[in-house]
């Protein structure tokens, strides 16, 4: 997204539906924050600043994420893939899905879902007569409300290939939520041919002192974050085949000649990983 014309952030009264809370922090607006974006608040900069106060590499993290979700869609399209379900989107910013997507091959057809409202607002803005592309207000929580809804069902075939994208939002999962389980229902609904393209927070190698300080941190958010070690990650890709280079840091995901380097990947704060159901 660009900031306004002045270089600052957009005042909320121009764009932000009416019934948003301006003070507390939200997860996908603390992630456009450290995108250097512009629709997101003062609660939600305060995170971001403070997660790069505890982790300085934090805004390099975010856009290696945003990197990785690039090369997967393009992998995707390449592998033939012309219908994607994109659950937890946050708020649009440079490189969305169906840009990528349908630069390369326009009859790909693309579903956000998101529940914040900054976001469905502003995916709708930018999604206006598009007719191959829409943003569905749901939770990841509620799989099948996701898959049977009508805007859903209109622009993805079922019978279809399709690729699942889940980019940095299970880890706002809890345990007791059974994230693991959310995926197995939203990945049986798919045909063989199919994808998945995941990414997760993780703090492995972090000291006891950084975990404790992301928690907190995250409890004065919208969702609480619950990084995961590599092994509780791989578990989300049971049941398919997870492609090569395997469960890897954000950065060594198939990374393109184009890439800013990562001096050290391991400070990311992410694995990431795509699988084909087969």
């Amino acid at each position: 997204m660009t900031p306004d014309t002045n270089g600052g952030q957009v005042e909320h009264e121009s764009w932000a539906p009416p019934e948003v809370d301006v003070e507390r922090a939200n997860v996908a607006r603390v992630y456009d924050a450290l995108l250097g974006g512009s629709h997101n608040f003062a609660a939600d900069r305060d995170v971001a600043s403070a997660l790069t106060a505890i982790e300085p590499t934090a805004r390099d993290a975010a856009r290696a994420n945003r990197a990785f979700l690039g090369r997967a869609v393009k992998f995707l399209v390449d592998a033939g893939i012309r219908q994607f379900l994109d659950i937890g989107s946050g708020v649009p910013t440079s490189g969305n899905v169906h840009e990528i997507a349908q630069s390369a091959a326009p009859e790909s057809r693309v579903v956000y879902v998101d529940t914040d409202p900054v976001a469905i607002a502003h995916s709708r803005s930018i999604l206006a007569g598009n007719d191959r592309a829409t943003i569905v207000h749901a939770d990841l929580r509620e799989p099948e409300l996701i898959l049977a809804h009508p805007d859903v069902t209109r622009l993805i075939d079922f019978d279809q290939p399709l690729g699942l994208l889940l980019v940095a939002v299970l880890h706002f999962i809890t345990d007791e939520e059974q994230p693991g389980d959310l995926v197995k229902r939203l990945t049986a609904a798919t045909v063989p041919g199919s994808y998945l393209a995941l990414s997760h927070g993780t703090l492995d190698g972090r000291s006891n002192q950084v975990v404790e300080a992301v928690e907190k941190l995250y409890s004065r958010a919208s969702a609480p974050g619950r990084p995961r070690d590599h092994a509780s990650v791989e578990t989300f890709f049971d049941g398919l085949e997870l492609l090569d280079p395997g469960l890897v840091y954000l950065p060594l995901w198939r990374p393109a000649e184009t890439d800013v380097p990562f001096e050290h990947p391991e400070h990311s704060w992410g694995y990431a990983g795509v699988a084909r159901k087969t």
